[in-house]
Parts: C-alpha cells; structure tokens; sequence
C-alpha cells in the first residue's frame, strides 16, 4: 500500500495571540466521515496509540525522528504544555485518528504545514483533503497569504500530496525541498 510522509519544519519564534481563534473549530472535508479535530491533551492517548504503530512508517525517510523516543508520558506532557504555537489538528476517520495535519504560524500571515497519516489509512485521498480543509481555515479565518511545507528527499508520495495541492517547489536543500503555495 503507497504511504503518504512528510517531514514538518520546525520553527522556533514568537507569534501574537490574534493570529489563532480561541476556540478552534471542526472542520469538515469532501470525504464521507473524513474530518479534522484539534488534537488536545483529552486525545494525547490515542494520539500515542497511533505513534506507536507508525514508529517505523514515519522514520523510514528520517522524518518525525522524536517519535522514536516519545513515551505516552512525553505525548501527554507535549498537549498540556506545547513548546510552540502550532495549531495541532487530528484527522479523523469517523471516530478513527488517523493523522495529524498542523498550521504552524511561521511569520503570519505565512504559515507552514506539516503532516502525517497512519500507513493503514494512505492511498485514500485523506491527506490531500486534510489539508486542503486546513489550508482553506488558513485563508479564509486566520487571513493567510502562503504556506509552506518540507519536504525530505525521496519523499515522492507527500509531493504527489502538495502538487495536488498545487504547491510549487521553492527552494532545495540538503535533506528536503521547500514548497510553497501563495494564496492571494
């Protein structure tokens, strides 16, 4: 079965409090059953659960290297006392975690993306729609006018995932390539 990885850049910065709603909403997708739910310290279980059987699925490219040492403790402690302001959303399948899909505000309004799904759930179209619902909560509430995603070297599913998207590479580096969709 085709799996869908990426690897999420990570950014240390500071970032004003008005750029993200209180309160995030559900946000639905074109897919039956197929929605996005922030991911709280309530999922940080299941969340786990979910880490736990992809070890081997995220790393496989270098990517998510933390997962390989994240202990259900460490998963718990991340959602009651994030290290950043990502806007962390789970997406699930019915009542299924399959993946992850995150917003992290770069330099609003820009923002990156980054992304993951269970291997059991790939080749579905789950990503592309994921974060198509991101992208869109991007423009249209957080008023976005780019977004960002890396890419590792070799990594030609989760291309397949951005050109659908219709992302563009913007710049290479050594492990990964940088891609860049504008939208205004």
């Amino acid at each position: 079965m085709p799996t869908v990885r990426s690897r999420q850049i990570r950014f240390l910065i500071v970032v004003d409090d008005s750029t993200c709603p209180r309160k995030l909403p559900v946000l639905r997708t074109p897919l039956p059953c197929l929605t996005l739910s922030p991911l709280t310290v309530a999922d940080a279980g299941t969340y786990y659960d979910l880490i736990a059987k992809n070890r081997e699925h995220l790393t496989r490219n270098g990517d998510y290297e933390e997962v390989k040492t994240a202990t259900r403790e460490s998963v718990t402690e991340y959602f009651m006392s994030p290290p950043d302001r990502t806007i962390k959303y789970g997406v699930w399948e019915c009542d299924r975690l399959v993946g992850r899909v995150d917003l992290n505000p770069v330099n609003p309004p820009r923002y990156s993306i980054g992304y993951w799904l269970d291997e059991a759930a790939t080749g579905q179209g789950y990503m592309t729609a994921a974060c198509s619902a991101l992208i869109d909560f991007a423009r249209t509430t957080l008023g976005a006018t780019d977004v960002f995603a890396g890419v590792t070297h070799g990594n030609s599913k989760s291309v397949a995932v951005l050109e659908r998207l219709r992302f563009s590479p913007a710049a290479d580096f050594e492990h990964y390539t940088r891609f860049r969709l504008p939208l205004s």
